[in-house]
């Protein structure tokens, strides 16, 4: 029976030339097309249950009709990212660049655990790249490419942790979190990212070893406050252990003092975090890259490539500073790869050992080709042009008599409120408003921004990722604001 049998999963390579090509055609017709359509196309109750209720096939489907099948449901209704005008969250579109090196790395398919293969030496350089390009110490640190920053902040955490325990006399990875040893507890700002708690609630410590720390006006960590928390929780007799500061938060784009903070934390004997996912990058633009200053001096920075650089998800990235207790928090090496001292690539360093996973994806090579198609000074631009963006569009808020900003705009990411005249003064309305424009500017398909919170006032929140996005584009967005408002008057009527 074994011998009579024809996998279809290896077909010939004539077969996959013509697949491959018809795939390339299929992402380029639609990516060309995509300023000419709607941002967001919403699904019908039928086109929903149709993808939900699927049933696995019998006899197996011809590849050339699934494509058809992909172009027909999936292409249809993307999630908008890679449209000029979708300014929803932080997600970037795909560099196309990204996009082949998926499918060249698909085609590699390597497990980056390790070992003498090429994937991983590329992994290395291009994790040194990063490292150069924010400023982080290179000599004695380690980074790994994971899925994305939440990943990337339960790494560094996991260290921290494991760190905070080694320096008290105990080992975490052999005791765990027992009872008899002080509560840890770690410093975030009230703008610090979602992923952060539930790093402490994965590592045990629990969403009470959350110390929240105010915001100034700015939306950056109040520092005085900060360290008036320290004292108290030290008076009261946990172990203050970790502060997590941002390098552009989600929210705004705010970037703490990390400067003040890295003295702080050298001080207090403490762990400095940099949740850097979506703004460490912006580093490179000399016009905000001295409110960077100290994050060289972070013990660990997460970053999300798939964010602003504009390499296709998934992809993060986390850096540490001291590798050795990176790897002490993580090596575990099974007999089956264990290797003889001075052997073969016994004394070659992998990545296993420095993260959760053992059988790693080839991420690096999306990281390598996006990079290095733009270059050093392309990315310069990239980033400058993003921002720039983001001042004109603050620009043309704060010269709308109808409209609010209600942020700094420090990197891409502008927050402000639809201000109808007739509304004016009255904050109950403005804010019902503008809770209900936004569903209905993403139902129009003319521009796509998503809302916050910010000191209790709720916001509209564009974020600028889009290296095709034009001032025309930033018009465009509060015409349409201005559009789904006029639709919400007429359904309240």
């Amino acid at each position: 029976m074994s011998d009579s049998f024809v996998s279809p999963l290896v077909e010939d390579l004539v077969t996959f030339r013509q697949l491959g090509h018809l795939a390339v055609d299929m992402a380029a017709d639609y990516l060309e097309t995509l300023r000419d359509r709607p941002v967001f196309v919403p699904m019908t109750p039928d086109e929903r249950q149709e993808l939900l209720t699927q049933d696995l096939s019998e006899e197996g489907i011809p590849p050339e009709e699934l494509l058809t099948i992909i172009r027909d449901r999936l292409f249809t209704h993307p999630m908008g990212n890679g449209h000029p005008r979708f300014f929803g969250w932080v997600n970037s579109p795909p560099a196309l660049p990204g996009i082949i090196a998926e499918f060249l790395a698909a085609a590699l398919n390597p497990s980056c655990a390790g070992g003498d293969h090429a994937a991983t030496y590329l992994e290395y350089s291009v994790i040194r790249w990063l490292m150069e390009l924010i400023g982080f110490p290179q000599e004695k640190s380690m980074g790994l490419f994971v899925s994305g920053a939440s990943m990337a902040t339960l790494t560094c955490l996991a260290a921290a942790r494991f760190w905070a325990a080694k320096e008290t006399g105990w080992n975490v990875r052999e005791r765990g979190l027992q009872a008899q040893n002080p509560d840890l507890v770690l410093y975030l700002s009230e703008e610090g990212h979602g992923c952060i708690r539930k790093a402490a609630e994965m590592l045990g410590l629990g969403s009470n070893a959350l110390h929240l720390i105010p915001t100034d006006s700015t939306f950056r960590m109040d520092v005085t406050a900060l360290r008036a928390a320290i004292q108290a929780d030290r008076a009261a007799g946990r172990q203050p252990f970790c502060v997590a500061a941002s390098a552009g938060t989600v929210n705004t784009g705010a970037i703490d003092p990390l400067s003040l903070l890295a003295d702080m934390c050298a001080e207090e004997s403490l762990w400095l975090h940099v949740d850097g996912a979506y703004g460490a990058v912006g580093k490179v633009d000399p016009q905000v890259a001295p409110l960077f200053e100290g994050i060289e001096r972070a013990q660990s920075v997460a970053i999300d490539p798939h964010k602003w650089l504009s390499v296709p998800v998934e992809c993060g990235c986390a850096l540490v500073s001291d590798k050795h207790l990176l790897r002490e928090t993580f090596s575990l090496v099974p007999p089956y790869l264990q290797l003889e001292e001075g052997k073969g690539f016994a004394n070659l360093p992998w990545f296993s050992e420095y993260g959760f996973q053992q059988t790693r994806g080839f991420r690096a090579l999306k990281v390598w080709m996006v990079l290095q198609t733009t270059g050093r000074q392309g990315l310069v631009q990239r980033i400058q042009h993003h921002n720039a963006l983001a001042q004109q569009l603050a620009s043309l808020i704060d010269a709308a008599p109808d409209f609010e900003r209600v942020a700094p705009v420090t990197l891409s990411i502008v927050c402000f409120c639809y201000l109808p005249l007739e509304l004016q003064g009255d904050e109950a309305g403005i804010e019902q408003m503008n809770r209900a424009l936004v569903p209905l500017l993403q139902l129009t398909g003319e521009a796509f921004l998503t809302s916050t919170v910010l000191h209790g006032q709720f916001a509209l929140r564009a974020c600028i990722l889009h290296d095709a996005t034009t001032p025309d584009d930033l018009r465009i967005l509060l015409e349409s604001v201005r559009h789904a408002a006029a639709l919400s008057r007429k359904q309240e009527q």
